[in-house]
């Protein structure tokens, strides 16, 4: 008997069922459209964001990324193996080191420089946001213009550059 009702519900609730199970899995089942409608997940839809860049004047790809909730401005640099905040951008996020908290050194273009190893709550981009991502400080006046390092983009389910555009996908 409880087989039977069991069977009968998922007959009768077969879409609510489908959806609960894509949900709880984490992505859509495929649902094939029935007299021409179209299908989208919410879910599905909702989860993934594409931000596409356009390359400036020099090829440099720059944009204003939110850093724990507050703008900063960017260079996306694939070159660079973790997100690096100048002091002052670091400071306008609320990320406060101190003279004592500069222990890692890190290999430049310029030379070796001093770091203030950070964990930031959050990196966003547009819609696409990372949380918990590995950063570096720099020391006070060293690094003009911060960078979105690796630290994020690693992140990202796709960074691809195709014609002058550098696509991010989460």
């Amino acid at each position: 008997m409880l087989v039977s009702a069991i069977g009968l519900a998922t007959v009768v609730w077969f879409e609510e069922f489908r959806a609960g199970v894509s949900y709880a899995l984490g992505f859509q089942i495929a649902r094939s459209p029935i007299n021409g409608e179209t299908y989208e997940s919410p879910a599905a839809s909702a989860a993934i964001a594409i931000v596409e860049l356009r390359a400036g004047a020099h090829g440099h790809f720059t944009a204003t990324a939110r850093v724990n909730g507050r703008s900063i401005p960017v260079l996306v640099d694939t070159g660079a193996s973790m997100v690096a905040l100048s002091y002052e951008d670091a400071e306008r996020a609320g990320v406060i080191v101190r003279p004592h908290d500069f222990t890692g050194h890190v290999s430049t273009a310029n030379g070796i420089a001093k770091i203030a190893p950070v964990r930031l709550e959050s990196v966003s981009i547009g819609d696409i946001t990372v949380y918990d991502v590995e950063a570096a400080v720099s020391e006070p006046g060293r690094l003009g213009t911060s960078l979105l390092g690796m630290t994020f983009i690693s992140r990202l389910s796709r960074a691809e550059m195709r014609g002058g555009v550098l696509v991010l996908e989460n």
